[in-house]
């Protein structure tokens, strides 16, 4: 069990060459690629993400954790792949249409990944539209919709218009964030959920997804 403590512990310094060394040596030991993305990488990247909700660490902490599980992941894909290992649950995520905004995006992303989620990034400036069509694409159980600005949060509200337009409405859970974004503004324009953190929002989501 050492080893994949040692990477869930690597993984937490941020140390992106070893999580790879000891990811693939736990590979040659034919440690499961489950168990390792799961006892490992997810392990790791949930204490960070515990961590951050208790303000023990801050940002640059957890992008550094993160690029660590990346690198680690990015080892695995194909073993996993091969294994048949399927992900948690599909979120599509962006930054809404008007916003340009992207760090709080981006680390919601990552935790997200952290809980075994496959994201669809979708940037910064998504339209109603596009949130939609890439949930229908990629057949996604969650939207996750960003906004920095109290001029662009109204757009969230398109967003759920725009599902319910589709038809995908009862499908998939609509989730808000941002700066500006309210547990009463969430209610007002008939989303499923806001988080004031992107650690509670891949609990979240997970949650959701399971």
């Amino acid at each position: 069990m050492g080893l994949l403590e040692d990477i869930s512990s690597f993984l937490q310094q941020g140390r992106a060459p070893i999580v790879k060394e000891k990811v693939q040596e736990a590979l040659d030991q034919g440690i499961a690629p489950q168990e390792i993305l799961e006892k490992g990488l997810l392990d790791g990247m949930g204490i960070i993400g515990d961590k951050f909700k208790k303000n023990e660490i801050f940002v640059p902490e957890v992008l550094i954790a993160a690029r660590a599980m990346n690198a680690g992941v990015g080892i695995l894909k194909p073993h996993l792949v091969e294994a048949g290992v399927e992900s948690k649950g599909t979120a599509v995520i962006g930054t809404v249409k008007g916003d340009l905004h992207d760090i709080g995006k981006n680390l919601v992303k990552m935790m997200l990944e952290g809980k075994g989620l496959s994201v669809i990034d979708l940037g910064v400036d998504v339209s109603s539209e596009q949130f939609v069509q890439a949930a229908i694409d990629n057949n996604a159980d969650i939207i996750c919709c960003s906004a920095l600005l109290t001029t662009t949060m109204g757009e969230m509200k398109n967003v759920v218009a725009a599902a319910e337009e589709k038809g995908i409405r009862d499908k998939v859970k609509i989730m808000v964030g941002g700066a500006p974004i309210t547990q009463s503004f969430c209610d007002s324009i008939g989303a499923d959920c806001y988080e004031p953190d992107a650690a509670s929002a891949a609990d979240a989501a997970l949650a959701f997804c399971s």
